[in-house]
């Protein structure tokens, strides 16, 4: 608005990104009935008003290091009015409302001065601004006529029965087979999930750009056509056939699919063009790869209880029989570390430094210049690891994951075998959860900011290094601002933040975590919107900030129409 209207647009000194500021304001327009403002910035950019012109000051803050910058301006005689801070932020305070209700007020006062009709909204006009959140379909479901597995299951109580021993007797040191491991291997995990993988087990893979998912079992691949569907339509039809009843209520998982997607599966639909830069061996690694778990084993820290359970039908034999086998393991002996698995040395390749210095620039010029507010800039090690003197058929890699586990315990561990793949993981961070209808709440918990724990690292130190760094705060509440929007657009109203950067005690770290929660509506839940809210949660998820990403697209391309 300013720049049209004759004013200059500037680079800030110092960006404001993530970074909470006083409002000064003149108390009148916008700004009638608002007292102080702390309000959240995220701009690189600004503007110098011209003498005289058509635009005028409303608001403004005092930095530091920038100086006076234009925080709110309006236009002297049309009905256009502009704030550069964010009133949507989770961190500006009650103004942020007000300003909107101002807003409107004042709009509807200029329509009523100057005689504009106001029409009626329709398919039209939908078509070119978009759909207004929720985005998930809000018409009824057609009736669900699938024919329910039941999940059969049984317990016993063995406190002492290791993790480790579990997975081995389902073949997790068997390198040629397939194998899942989900585990809470420290605090505050509190379930493990081991999945039984056998040659019938159901293996889904796929590559984008791929117009079919690979369906494997018992050594026969077939390649489903996706048609005019992707492959997140694919997969709710999957699951939705396979709908799993009358578990019990307190375990985590009854049965479904456990494996990994790639981030590029959620920026390709939203038409970003992927740039590869190489070419992966026979196809390897596939953006989606899961294995379909029928049978499972969940271990229960907590209570101590094992329990064995399955969604194929009539299976009460494999349950009586693994029970009994579990049963029968020896209590393990006091843990020690595993030892090293080879004495020769890996070879580490590192990120070419020049290069990522360079990278480092260009991201910051990137940021300077209004082109982004948050850059993740990452880069890859690879380690080239020598041949294992391991027994022959027998997993390296499940060896080293047993030392990561105990050297880095973790309440969101996990080890997936899913060839040609397989991934390490040990993270105190889950994602995305939600919980079984009705009434399915889902819940993100993402984690920025952290202190690495020692003896002089005591909870009121990490407290000081994290909550009393803006730097740090920023970076936690710019990703809860963009959770919160990408939530609100499946759910709609029902989103909360039910916990802004606090610091939560790990086994190695402390670590800075904000906990935010959406659940639809009594309305949206009676036409049965509930049944897809899973798959449309992550989907829009992929990558966090995607809804605001493309608005940005679209602004910028009805700005070029213009």
């Amino acid at each position: 608005m300013a720049i049209g209207h004759g004013a200059s647009l500037k680079r800030l000194s110092t960006v404001k990104h993530g970074q909470i500021s006083r409002i000064q304001h003149h108390g009148t327009d916008l700004f009638q009935n608002i007292g102080s403002i702390q309000a959240v910035r995220y701009h690189s950019l600004h503007v110098e008003l011209e003498m005289g012109g058509p635009v005028e000051e409303l608001a403004w803050a005092e930095d530091e290091e920038n100086g006076k910058v234009l925080m709110a301006a309006r236009h002297a005689n049309r009905p256009f009015w502009a704030v550069q801070y964010h009133p949507e932020s989770v961190c500006t305070d009650d103004g942020g409302l007000q300003i909107v209700r101002n807003f409107w007020s004042l709009a509807q006062q200029w329509s009523k001065r100057v005689g504009r009709r106001t029409l009626p909204w329709n398919s039209s006009v939908g078509g070119k601004l978009g759909c207004s959140w929720p985005y998930a379909p809000s018409s009824p479901t057609a009736p669900d006529t699938t024919n329910h597995r039941i999940v059969l299951s049984s317990s016993l109580h063995r406190r002492d029965l290791s993790i480790v021993d579990i997975c081995e007797v389902f073949g997790a040191s068997q390198d040629s087979r397939r194998f899942v491991l989900l585990e809470s291997a420290s605090q505050p995990g509190r379930f493990s999930i081991v999945g039984s993988v056998s040659a019938s087990t159901i293996h889904l893979q796929y590559h984008i750009g791929d117009s079919s998912i690979a369906v494997a079992r018992n050594g026969k691949t077939v390649h489903e056509n996706l048609g005019s569907s992707d492959v997140w339509s694919w997969l709710a039809k999957f699951m939705k056939a396979r709908k799993v009843m009358k578990g019990n209520s307190d375990l985590p998982f009854w049965g479904g699919l456990i494996g990994y997607m790639s981030y590029e599966i959620g920026v390709l639909s939203l038409q970003v063009p992927l740039k590869r830069t190489e070419k992966v061996p026979n196809g390897k690694h596939p953006d989606l790869n899961f294995v379909f778990v029928e049978r499972s084993v969940i271990v229960d820290s907590e209570t101590g209880k094992v329990h064995v359970q399955s969604i194929a039908p009539n299976d009460t034999a494999w349950i009586k029989d693994t029970v009994a086998m579990l049963d029968n393991i020896s209590a393990p002996q006091s843990p020690t570390l595993e030892a090293p698995i080879q004495n020769q040395k890996s070879t580490i390749i590192f990120p070419d430094k020049t290069q990522y210095i360079s990278r480092i620039r260009q991201a910051k010029e990137h940021l300077f210049a209004g082109d982004s507010y948050e850059i993740c800039l990452t880069a890859q090690t690879r380690i080239f690891v020598p041949t294992s003197p391991l027994r022959e058929g027998s997993s390296t890699s499940w060896e080293r994951y047993k030392r990561l586990r105990q050297s880095n315990p973790a309440p969101h561990s996990a080890y997936l075998r899913l060839h040609p793949t397989t991934l390490l993981s040990s993270s105190p961070e889950r994602f995305l959860s939600y919980t079984r209808p009705p009434g399915t709440l889902c819940q993100l918990r993402p984690i920025k900011g952290t202190v690495r724990k020692a003896p002089h690292i005591t909870r009121a130190v990490a407290e000081q290094a994290l909550i009393g760094s803006p730097k740090e705060v920023a970076e936690n509440l710019m990703i809860v601002d963009l959770i919160r929007h990408d939530l609100h657009g499946v759910v709609g109203e029902g989103v909360q933040v039910k916990q802004f950067c606090s610091v939560e005690e790990y086994e190695t770290v402390w670590q800075l975590v904000s906990v935010i929660e959406g659940s639809l509506s009594d309305e949206a839940i009676s036409s049965g919107a509930e049944e897809q809210l899973g798959w449309e949660v992550l989907k829009r998820s992929l990558p966090p900030g995607r809804q605001i990403l493309t608005i940005s697209s679209h602004t910028s391309h009805f700005l070029q129409e213009v």
